[in-house]
């Protein structure tokens, strides 16, 4: 797969992580079946693509996209 694709789909999943992490710090059961299952898909699209992502990878954003 090409560079652009694997930091695309690392930052949907920082960024997934992140809104999932945010919905349950504000008690938001619904947000977070949701991003988690963002999370669960950006993982097997990746599996898919062999690209190697640890389930909770401390992957960060650039500084522009925080």
């Amino acid at each position: 797969m090409t560079d652009i694709f694997d930091q695309e789909l690392r930052e949907q999943l920082v960024r997934a992580r992140r809104a999932e992490q945010q919905a349950a710090a504000a008690g938001d059961e619904d947000g977070v079946q949701a991003f988690a299952g963002r999370v669960a898909e950006l993982l097997r699209i990746a599996d898919r693509h062999g690209i190697d992502l640890a389930p909770d990878a401390a992957d960060e954003l650039p500084d522009q996209d925080r």
